[in-house]
């Protein structure tokens, strides 16, 4: 079964130096229908303003990731963690049982475009931790590629939950299929561009909860970007 969630649906939140949509319930918006799928939390699609940023703020029992479109993001943490985050990088924060962060545009000139993805671990009180991740463009292109997963497979980021994030950069016309263990579900989130799933359009923003499914094939229409979470059954 296939479940559509379009763009124009989300919450959506604009305080300036911010302008943020929420596939999920979060802060002041609030859905009973979309709180989550499965220990999948939240999704925000954040564009952040040439100098700004969120200051030094606490996350605790949350797996954080942030996976940067466009431009670059400046991290600095509690753990003595700091750097930059620009395309094709991957961050992941383990807030386990405490942890202090700030998250700033590292441009005075230009936006930075991100997906932050929290996904709720299988365990509390957790050590807090951290990862950074630079991925061969040419593993994201006209495939699938693990990104973070429980086990850290094939250079993925570690994630303390029953679940992997794959990406995939398509050319026009081209397409990518990934697979699916039986009883398992998934969510597609289409960062950019136009792709056919099993026949429903989607475009940037858009996303499908997959259940009962064995596989997501898409096909781009014009270059794109697609996200994919596969994780465990109700």
């Amino acid at each position: 079964m296939l479940t559509v969630r379009k763009s124009h649906e989300r919450g959506h939140a604009n305080h300036g130096w911010l302008d943020s949509f929420h596939t999920f319930s979060f802060a002041s918006y609030r859905d009973p229908r979309w709180m989550g799928f499965g220990p999948l939390r939240v999704i925000n699609e954040d564009v952040i303003a040439p100098g700004g940023g969120f200051p030094t703020h606490s996350h605790a029992d949350m797996e954080i990731v942030t996976w940067v479109l466009e431009g670059a993001l400046q991290h600095q943490d509690s753990l003595g963690n700091g750097g930059v985050i620009r395309p094709g990088e991957l961050q992941r924060m383990r807030a386990g049982h405490g942890i202090a962060h700030s998250e700033f545009n590292a441009s005075q000139s230009e936006p930075v475009h991100l997906l932050q993805i929290w996904i709720e671990p299988d365990a509390f009180g957790l050590e807090p931790g951290y990862e950074q991740i630079a991925f061969d463009p040419q593993e994201l292109h006209n495939r699938f590629r693990v990104i973070a997963s429980r086990d850290g497979r094939h250079g993925s980021a570690t994630i303390h939950q029953d679940a992997a994030i794959h990406v995939a950069r398509l050319d026009e016309g081209k397409g990518a299929t990934l697979e699916l263990q039986p009883g398992r579900r998934a969510w597609l989130q289409v960062a950019r561009g136009q792709v056919t799933l099993k026949g429903y359009p989607l475009e940037a923003g858009d996303a499908v909860a997959l259940t009962g499914e064995t596989d997501i094939m898409i096909e781009a229409h014009v270059p794109s970007a697609v996200i994919a979470f596969d994780l465990p059954g109700a």
